[in-house]
């Protein structure tokens, strides 16, 4: 028998999250944490990752409230060496490569400032992630008025399309 289950990831309003899948958590969520200290500089930031044996959740950081964040969000998702990631004064955009590319990383579901939530599926022998719902669904497609503000705000923030 499988039991599906949808964890709804619990952040404060603005605060950006990462879930993903690793492994050897001994030292994973250490070097990561490294990883977001020497990407971005001011990050504020909690990790925490499910170790499978002695079935615990490792957690550090640099802001005590992130941490805890972060550690609740990953026992509550269950799965083993999945790791959360809760973090302030940096973007996705500007830790997921570093993240990606550490040698212990074998995934990453998902990263967002939405709301999120996590798909889990549950059997006799452990929990595992099946994927993430990252904010709301689209319900249209935008008009061409909202196209040219898009393409001015990405220009403004130094992105240029053309």
């Amino acid at each position: 028998m499988v039991k599906i289950d949808v964890i709804e990831v619990e952040k404060p309003q603005g605060v950006e999250v990462i879930i993903g899948q690793g492994n050897f958590s001994i030292f994973t969520v250490d070097d990561l944490a490294k990883t977001l200290l020497t990407t971005v500089p001011g990050i504020k930031f909690g990790i925490a990752m499910n170790e499978a044996k002695p079935q615990l959740t490792r957690f550090t950081g640099n802001d005590s409230e992130l941490e805890k964040l972060a550690a609740k969000n990953a026992l509550r998702i269950g799965a083993g060496h999945v790791f959360v990631i809760l973090m302030k004064n940096a973007f996705p955009i500007n830790v997921l490569n570093a993240v990606k590319n550490h040698p212990a990383v074998a995934m990453v579901y998902g990263a967002s400032e939405n709301p999120f939530q996590v798909i889990v599926a549950e059997t006799e022998l452990g929990r595992s992630v099946l994927g993430i719902v990252d904010g709301k669904a689209a319900t249209r497609i935008e008009t061409e008025e909202e196209r040219r503000e898009r393409r001015e705000l990405v220009e403004k923030i130094g992105y240029r399309i053309d």
